[in-house]
Formats: C-alpha cells, sequence, structure tokens
C-alpha cells in the first residue's frame, strides 16, 4: 500500500534571535503527521538526551525520528573542539542520505544554520543539498544567522524576534518548556 505523499515540497527557513524556531518546526511536525507524513528531525550540535521532544517521539510518536549530531555541552564558534567539527560533518552527511532515499515526506535540520555561522559544515554543500532536495519533500531549516546565500533558496522565512525573555532575568531554561 503507498502512502500519502507531499505534493510539492517547499524550503523553510524559521531564524532569528528569539526562541521558538525549533519549536515551531516541532509544531509543523506534528501537523505533517496528522496527516500520516513521516518526519526526520536532525538536531545539529545537539547531544543531549534531556530533550522533551527526543523522549515525546520515542514514546509516542513512531512517525516521528529525531537524530542528534553533536556533544551535550556548547560549541565555542572561536574554538569548536575536533568533535564538534566532525559530528556536524557527520549529521550533514546523515541528513543528505535521508533527502535522497526520500523514505521520508518532511526532513528538519535544526540549528544548520548556527552550525553553518560556526563554519562546522560547508554552506555549498549545504545549498547543493537544498537544490538538489526531492521534489515532494518538505525541507525546514531552522536557527539563527542564516547565511543570505541560503536564504535565497528557501520558499518561506520566518524570522523569530526577541521582545522579552525570562532568562535575562535569571530563569533558567526550564524542563518540558525550554527544552
Amino acid at each position: 500500500m503507498s502512502r500519502k505523499r507531499i505534493d510539492k515540497g517547499l524550503v523553510q527557513i524559521y531564524t532569528g534571535n528569539g526562541k521558538g524556531k525549533t519549536t515551531a518546526s516541532l509544531g509543523l511536525a506534528l501537523r505533517a503527521m496528522g496527516h500520516g507524513y513521516k518526519v526526520f528531525m536532525l538536531q545539529f550540535m545537539k547531544g543531549s538526551k534531556e530533550y522533551g521532544e527526543l523522549q515525546a517521539a520515542e514514546k509516542y510518536l513512531p512517525n516521528l525520528i529525531i537524530v542528534q549530531s553533536g556533544l551535550e555541552t556548547f560549541v565555542s564558534k572561536e574554538n569548536p573542539s575536533q568533535a564538534d567539527i566532525e559530528l556536524a560533518r557527520q549529521g550533514l552527511e546523515t541528513a543528505k542520505k535521508v533527502i535522497t532515499e526520500g523514505h521520508y515526506d518532511v526532513v528538519i535540520l535544526d540549528e544548520i544554520n548556527v552550525a553553518l555561522d560556526f563554519n562546522l559544515i560547508d554552506l555549498d554543500e549545504v545549498i547543493e543539498m537544498v537544490k538538489n532536495k526531492p521534489e515532494r519533500l518538505e525541507l525546514i531549516l531552522t536557527g539563527r544567522y542564516v547565511p543570505s546565500k541560503l536564504a535565497e533558496y528557501a520558499d518561506l522565512i520566518s524570522e523569530v524576534s526577541l521582545v522579552k525573555h525570562p532568562y535575562y532575568k535569571g530563569v533558567p531554561a526550564r524542563k518540558g518548556i525550554e527544552f
């Protein structure tokens, strides 16, 4: 039995300094799964198993696969570790493979823009991957600092702006809300 497929897949980018880019992509994933689509999310620069989306996908969402490609620690933009670079590059190779194989209807590359900004992965390689995505694949790229050269290939760009954030009042990230 063949499954329902997206007629025309687009490229969406969620960027900006505000909170909610990953959350927006997960909302899209939930909506897509509600219509029978299969979703793959690759999280660049993230390695903690504490993220609620990982636990929810594993327990309740068989049509959402999340793979992390990063360490549990923050990446230093000025001096990324060799492991940070290697994991980001492995993540890009995984993304290319998943996109090419065509088993998913929606692919989310979470924090890919930051990985590009930190020079962990090659911009031209990412652009080539975006340009050659299958026609029926919806591709979502998230993260601050989207390169203008990459933005040219997007069909939709949403910028999340920071107006106010509890972090600046000393409220740490809360389990189940921020992660």
